[in-house]
């Protein structure tokens, strides 16, 4: 499978680290110049970049436009995540590269989708999944909403629904044998990602108060506790015979095994889960409850992480051009994914894409003399 990448920030690279890793032939188009996208790394940081190949072209001019246009010849999909209708300033809106292939499924990235009052307004995943109603129902009680860092809206509700939209869109080709337009809005994403809370709040089963439902930290069974080193502890024991695991191992009363779902013991159940789990470090407990029904896990930094056994065990990190980072997911037993390729520097494999494309060294030439190249 083959992807025309157009450069773009958070969840269009994601999307396409994705199919690389699975391993899509992924040819990201590159500015000519650095264009501010991003945070600033070296390229071997940027674990989103991975597995694909680079060239830059300046897409303003005719020249590098029409050299998007022939590699689409060969593509089966093109990612693009500029706001709605630059794409098509630029010359390479749906229309024209359908003109071009249409077979092509053209995946368009964006916050607030290609319609609608908002469509063309400037925002961040915080804005996005501030409209879609879960940023309210995230932070603790009393306090305001807190960011998730940017995984709800960028990642699940944007790259995630883009590559399963480029996918199913793919798969329809296969009846049709026409392309079509995949229009992944990150505000759609993070609602769809909500679904069951939405189901719970029209049961009346979830407060619109933070920090008071079953799964935002107002259960005492669902929290995470410091121990007595500094450190934390995840705690999940949802069901009453894991509950009762849980209680247990920290010397709880019966009384809040019994009554677990009693909200008005649940301050005294806090307060008590709270002052165990201060009795013993966090590598203790792991010692104590890892690996038990008490639905337990140490809370680990990015550092600790990949050290861990069940990491190990797993081969869940890789290491790429001396970067620890997360192994391709998910797993495969007929066609597993091979290590991922560092991320190219931009415009790295110019040339290469380029006479790959059919162009001849000349036409290669010409583009850099007119400077739509590097």
């Amino acid at each position: 499978m083959r992807v025309i990448e157009l450069a773009s920030i958070g969840p269009g690279p994601m999307c396409c680290m994705l199919l690389a890793d699975l391993g899509a032939d992924v040819v990201r188009i590159d500015r000519l110049e650095p264009s501010g996208l991003g945070l600033a790394m070296d390229a071997r940081h940027d674990v989103n970049a991975r597995g694909r190949r680079s060239l830059a072209l300046d897409l303003k001019l005719p020249a590098g436009r029409d050299a998007v246009l022939r590699l689409l010849d060969g593509a089966d999909a093109l990612v693009e995540g500029m706001r709605p209708g630059a794409a098509e300033k630029l010359g390479l809106g749906p229309a024209d590269c359908h003109a071009r292939n249409p077979r092509l499924v053209y995946g368009r990235m964006t916050g607030f989708g290609q319609t609608g009052p908002l469509a063309a307004a400037a925002g961040h995943d915080l804005n996005y999944i501030a409209l879609s109603g879960v940023l309210h129902a995230i932070g603790p009680t009393g306090g305001r909403p807190l960011p998730p860092l940017n995984l709800v809206g960028d990642y699940g509700g944007g790259a995630l629904y883009l590559a399963f939209g480029l996918l199913a869109a793919l798969y329809e080709r296969q009846r049709s044998g026409r392309g079509q337009v995949v229009d992944a809005a990150m505000v759609d994403g993070a609602a769809s990602l909500a679904s069951i809370f939405y189901g719970l709040h029209a049961a009346g089963s979830w407060s619109g108060v933070r920090g008071a439902n079953l799964l935002d930290g107002g259960a005492p069974f669902y929290d995470s506790y410091e121990t007595a080193d500094g450190r934390h502890i995840s705690l999940a024991p949802l069901e009453p015979k894991f509950f009762a695991r849980l209680a247990e191992a920290l010397g709880l009363e019966p009384r809040f095994v019994q009554r677990q779902y009693d909200r008005r013991l649940w301050p005294e159940i806090r307060e008590a889960i709270a002052a165990a789990v201060r009795l013993h470090t966090r590598d203790e407990w792991c010692a104590r409850l890892e690996g038990s029904d008490a639905c337990f896990a140490p809370v680990l930094s990015f550092e600790e992480a990949p050290l861990h056994a069940h990491a190990r065990a797993r081969a869940a990190f890789v290491t790429v051009d001396g970067v620890v980072q997360p192994a391709p997911a998910p797993r495969f037993d007929r066609t597993p994914a091979s290590q991922p390729r560092p991320a190219p520097q931009p415009g790295q494999h110019t040339d290469e894409v380029l006479l790959e494309a059919g162009f001849s060294a000349a036409e290669v030439a010409a583009l850099r003399t007119a400077g739509a190249t590097r």
